[in-house]
């Protein structure tokens, strides 16, 4: 076989990574249980007209053709999903007739996107989604329930603080439509665009590509740059001297959620009247996330409400509003970094010595025991000088080592090779201290001191 290379995009982790990984995917969807959210999974593929039907995506899609298609000029059909909102919302008109509304559905699943990769952006990653969709009506209440169940997902990872960002769309699309712009959509998704080539920028593209007066971009930049981490930021807008009805309609929602969530720690949620997500279904309230500290990677975490997505017809309307966590954007930034570290390589808390394949029946035994009270362990592979053995514990963190027989009897030992403590041991009754019994995960700057951060366990 030929040396294989990496293909960019398509992260692949190590053991203790993948570890790390699998324990925050479960860590996520105990708390999204914990809100009574219920699990589904929809097919990767999703026909390539559904996948284009709702507007503007920005997303560059993989096409799926088969590789012995009965004709060269045979054009896909299929692609792969770029996002698990699309997908949910053909799954639900597909089963609507057995479903229980509100419906509360978690969703954590891979992705896939055909673009550039670079640091925070993948063309294979996982997401973590939840989505309320309703009939016909979506109390507000749902708007404040997301930011708040994403504080007490993220809080509980061992993960920089994540500061949550909310607009409303409709407070910018009525600000737009009071100074007269024709095109609201054009306008949201450049000003959506402020983070990434900052306001010079997004003045220019206003002036040059929306086509709007110097005076009306300048008030679309003054509205971006309103931040308050409670309801004054109506005061603010509303000093603008902007009228429009769907902008008072807008304010009001956005008061409602800001005012619902003052109970949360001061500043982990922020209204930022700048947001406005570029996909055009959303329709009213938006959501960001990012890591306090590593603004510069994005958002981790996104989502709002659409009213319109999940309709079969004009008449009978399945409103939702959702939020989706980047699993692999923040692992892959925080592994890149050296910030995220599991204490060791296996989920082995004990390695069972091997002293001589006459010994194996007995090492097995012992390791049958110690599982059997959940306790994670292996055999060693081979009968080999316990010093061996020992290192090969030490190379991947497993703090213990048991020896079938002792240096000075036929009683069982088990050595602490951290502390190099040695003791006679039962294993039907010796067990580790709690904290040793899992692996853990650990993020934390370095320093002087060593790694300090918060851990926990997977």
């Amino acid at each position: 076989m030929k040396k294989a290379n990496a293909i960019s995009g398509f992260p692949e982790w190590l053991p203790e990574q993948r570890l790390i990984e699998l324990q925050i995917l479960d860590r996520i969807r105990a708390k999204f249980e914990l809100f009574g959210f219920t699990p589904i999974e929809t097919r990767a593929v999703e026909p390539l007209a559904q996948l284009l039907s709702k507007g503007e995506t920005d997303k560059e899609i993989y096409a799926l053709r088969r590789l012995q298609a009965a004709g060269e000029d045979e054009e896909a059909e299929f692609g792969l999903h770029f996002d698990l909102t699309i997908p949910l919302a053909r799954y639900v008109l597909q089963n609507q007739g057995y479903l229980n509304f509100p419906l509360k559905r978690y969703q954590i699943q891979k992705v896939w996107r055909g673009e550039r990769p670079q640091e925070g952006r993948y063309r294979e990653f996982y997401q973590a989604d939840i989505d309320v969709i309703a009939a016909n009506e979506l109390p507000l209440h749902f708007d404040a329930e997301m930011p708040w169940l994403l504080h007490e997902v993220l809080q509980s990872l061992p993960i920089p603080p994540v500061r949550i960002l909310i607009n409303n769309r409709k407070v910018l699309e009525g600000f737009y439509r009071g100074l007269g712009i024709e095109d609201a959509q054009a306008t949201l998704r450049t000003v959506d665009k402020l983070d990434k080539v900052g306001e010079k920028g997004v003045l220019a593209m206003l002036i040059d590509g929306v086509k709007l007066e110097r005076t009306a971009a300048q008030k679309c930049l003054e509205i971006a740059r309103i931040r308050e981490s409670d309801s004054s930021f109506a005061d603010k807008v509303e000093a603008l001297g902007v009228r429009n009805e769907l902008l008072d309609e807008g304010l009001h929602e956005l008061t409602f959620v800001m005012d619902s969530l003052q109970s949360l720690p001061k500043g982990s949620v922020v209204s930022d009247l700048h947001i406005a997500r570029g996909l055009d279904y959303y329709t009213g309230t938006v959501y960001e996330g990012c890591l306090e500290g590593h603004e510069s990677l994005g958002a981790v975490c996104s989502g709002g409400r659409y009213d319109d997505l999940a309709s079969s017809d004009g008449k009978n309307k399945l409103p939702g509003v959702g939020v989706s966590i980047g699993v692999t954007r923040i692992l892959g930034y925080l592994f890149g970094k050296d910030l995220l570290h599991a204490s060791r390589k296996t989920p082995s808390c004990v390695l069972v010595a091997l002293p001589s394949e006459a010994k194996r029946a007995e090492a097995n035994a012992v390791a049958r025991m110690l599982r059997g009270r959940g306790i994670c362990c292996e055999v060693f592979h081979l009968p080999q000088k316990y010093g061996k053995q020992i290192r090969y514990a030490e190379r991947l963190g497993i703090p213990y080592v048991w020896f079938p027989e002792g240096q000075e009897s036929n009683a069982h030992e088990v050595r602490d090779i951290r502390s190099g403590e040695q003791t006679p041991a039962d294993a039907q009754t010796w067990a580790p201290p709690e904290e040793d019994l899992t692996v853990k995960a650990d993020f934390g700057e370095l320093s002087g001191k060593g790694i300090l951060g918060r851990g926990i366990e997977v």
